[in-house]
């Protein structure tokens, strides 16, 4: 049965090398290095300490994943082939290092007992930082290597380290993430031969971070927090949702379901509208928190049952506008707004695949005119329409004759079905008219509700009793309401 003892060579001064660690050096009969190029490497060979290095695997890999994975492979077979071996890293073991994870997992998948694996504690350059910098890690520190900067969590609360900054190109690929939510010229430090007596820390512009002349693989970075917060946090709201449906939480929120509240989803979008048309910012703000809401409860509640999270919502959604926009994110063209409609169309069509039907897609809870006004026009797309609006007049005359005849026949349910006509072909008669039905329809009864306003004003005003006021008088009020109206659309 083989071992693998993983030690580390410290910050860079030899000083930084704890006892332990140099002892077991000085006894290994295979002492590996993942790189002789580290400061201390030279004082082990002046004291006779003699080692192998994985250097020459930098060479033959095409990438850094690729290279730490070939390392913690050779260690691991010759474990199994029954050496045992001292492998030393830069700095500790325990502070981001790839090869050691990898090392983990790898011996994890191992038969038990087959070979062991012991990871001894070390100095790394994170506790010199703190001392150099002044940072009190009790207020947290993030650590990440460079290589994976398109992970780098900048809008995170705490301070940020960015390790093993090799080149100008690793250098210029963390300077353009960092950019997209940092301003250019944010002061970042900028860290060379920390520990050592040669060492570097200077403040500079982010912008400036490739273009430093002594950038090499002893260079690493450091980000203060940012003080404000580069994007908004949904988890405040998340958490309170979660809080109220966990146990001890609101029983009201507790009980609800999907559809338990899927009418207050419903009420909420129109609240929403109804501030778009009052054109109060105040009010659409609150009424979009309102919906914002809404979808973080059903959110919850889909968690809670294992079906997804608020992430995969956000994560959805992103990924559909992705490939909905071939010609924004893609290799397409789109000269006008028309051109990309079509482009979303056709995406759009792709990813639907999966419906059968012509009017599928169209939800069935939809407000009737909406749904009316969807319905047609998915018929519309394959052709099942009237070229001009001439021959919809005539199909609303026919079907107003039909109600008539139902009404005279006094045939309640025939009534219905004949009324649901007429307003069928209306809808119909609102698209050849490149008009909205449902903002047609909200707009009257939005008009309908202030004159009506007016006329119970004026009644109040005039003694306040509805029955006092004979149905002309009343019209008549309603009249002046118009007129008033008109009046003051003149004068805008």
């Amino acid at each position: 049965m083989g071992s693998i003892k993983v030690v580390g060579l410290g910050p860079g001064d030899f000083g930084y090398i704890t006892l332990e660690s140099w002892e077991l050096m000085q006894q290994a009969e295979h002492l590996y290095l993942r790189t002789a190029r580290h400061p201390t490497v030279p004082l082990l060979a002046e004291r006779g300490v003699s080692f192998v290095s994985y250097d020459s695997f930098y060479e033959a890999a095409a990438d850094f994943e690729q290279l730490y994975g070939r390392i913690a492979d050779d260690l691991i077979a010759k474990a199994c082939s029954g050496m045992d071996l001292v492998y030393a890293v830069p700095g500790s073991p325990m502070v981001a290092e790839k090869t050691v994870v990898l090392l983990r997992s790898r011996a994890a998948e191992l038969p038990a007992g087959q070979i062991t694996l012991e990871i001894l504690p070390g100095m790394s350059f994170v506790e010199v930082l703190y001392g150099k910098l002044g940072i009190d890690p009790i207020d947290g520190l993030t650590i990440i290597d460079a290589e994976d900067f398109e992970r780098l969590p900048v809008d995170m609360p705490t301070g940020m380290v960015v390790t093993q900054v090799y080149n100008q190109q690793i250098a210029s690929d963390t300077k353009l993430s960092l950019m997209e939510v940092l301003p250019d010229e944010y002061p970042v430090v900028y860290i060379h031969k920390l520990g050592m007596p040669d060492e570097s820390i200077r403040e500079i512009p982010l912008y400036e971070l490739d273009r430093q002349q002594d950038i090499d693989y002893l260079t690493s970075l450091y980000i203060r927090p940012y003080p404000e917060k580069p994007s908004f946090d949904v988890a405040p709201l998340k958490e309170i949702i979660k809080t109220l449906r966990e146990p001890g939480g609101c029983p009201w929120d507790i009980a609800q379901t999907h559809k338990s509240i899927r009418r207050n989803l419903i009420e909420e979008a129109y609240e929403v509208i109804e501030a778009i048309d009052l054109e109060n910012a105040e009010l659409l703000r609150e009424e979009l928190g309102d919906l914002l809401l809404q979808v973080v409860f059903h959110a919850r509640m889909a968690e809670e049952a294992g079906d997804f999270s608020m992430q995969d919502v956000v994560d959805g959604v992103t990924e559909k506008l992705v490939r909905r926009h071939p010609h924004v994110f893609g290799e397409l063209q789109a000269s006008d707004a028309g051109a990309a409609l079509l482009s979303w169309e056709a995406a759009k069509q792709e990813e639907k695949a999966y419906r059968k039907h012509i009017l599928d897609g169209v939800p069935r809870d939809l407000p009737a005119l909406m749904s009316a006004q969807k319905l047609q026009g998915k018929a519309a797309k394959v052709g099942f329409d009237w070229q001009e609006a001439e021959p919809v007049w005539e199909k609303i005359q026919e079907e107003l004759q039909e109600l008539r005849e139902a009404v005279a026949e006094n045939d309640s349910g025939h009534i219905q079905e004949e009324l649901g006509d007429v307003l069928f072909s209306i809808v119909n008669l609102s698209r050849f008219l490149k008009t909205d039905s449902e903002m047609a329809l909200l707009a009257s009864n939005k008009k309908f509700r202030q004159r009506f306003a007016f006329v119970e004003e004026t009644v109040r005003r005039q003694g306040g009793r509805w029955q006092d006021f004979s149905l002309e008088q009343l019209d008549g009020f309603w009249n002046e309401a118009k007129i008033r109206k008109s009046r003051k659309n003149q004068k805008k």
